[in-house]
């Protein structure tokens, strides 16, 4: 699958993931949206919710919301080591902390889906990796951790397109699913960056 092509006259074309860093710092408003190419608008998708509760919030940075009905989020616990070793990262899949005051509907966690509202300046200040290429979504959290405040809430929702069958199923395949050496890099990348010695998901 190639990217296609947009030519036009100031027009610069990035392609995702590395996209994303001069794709946000081209944003000039307060808050931005950050949804997947194949997700849904529905009538649930009541983008002025997550702006109310941003809005009554000032200390949230980050906020999720449903796909598909379901709700991602997962909580992140550090445990500090000692100088040579490094410390140990968990990544707790639905795991989260309290509820968000005066919005039972939403919880405090530390990252969620690629569903949701976010506060420019906040995400600029934490900026995405450009050395992770297609697995950089719970990363980004990573490197938010302790600089970013973030939730989720259940009352607001995208729905997701259907998959289609591809012609060229193998060419689908190794687009939408990485070689293991991607993720081999992405850890060694992480045990540097963070100076870890584990890192352990659940």
């Amino acid at each position: 699958m190639e990217p296609r092509k947009i030519p036009g006259p100031h027009i610069q074309q990035f392609i995702m993931p590395p996209a994303q860093e001069p794709g946000v710092s081209q944003v000039t408003t307060k808050y931005f949206l950050w949804v997947d190419d194949d997700f849904l608008f529905t009538k649930l998708t009541k983008i002025e919710e997550l702006v109310k509760v941003m809005e009554a919030n000032p200390e949230l940075d980050v906020l999720g919301g449903k796909v598909q009905g379901d709700q991602f989020y997962f909580s992140l616990i550090y445990e500090e080591g000692d100088e040579v070793e490094g410390g140990c990262m968990y990544r707790k899949s639905r795991g989260r902390f309290h509820s968000l005051p005066g919005y039972p509907q939403c919880s405090v966690v530390n990252g969620v889906v690629n569903f949701f509202l976010a506060r420019t300046d906040a995400v600029q200040r934490v900026g995405f990796d450009p050395q992770l290429k297609r697995l950089a979504h719970s990363e980004f959290f990573m490197d938010g951790l302790g600089s970013l405040m973030v939730a989720t809430c259940g009352h607001v929702s995208v729905s997701h397109q259907a998959r289609l069958k591809h012609k060229d199923t193998k060419l689908y395949k190794a687009f939408r699913y990485p070689p293991k050496s991607d993720g081999k890099s992405k850890l060694q990348l992480h045990f540097f960056k963070n100076h870890l010695k584990c890192i352990k998901y659940g």
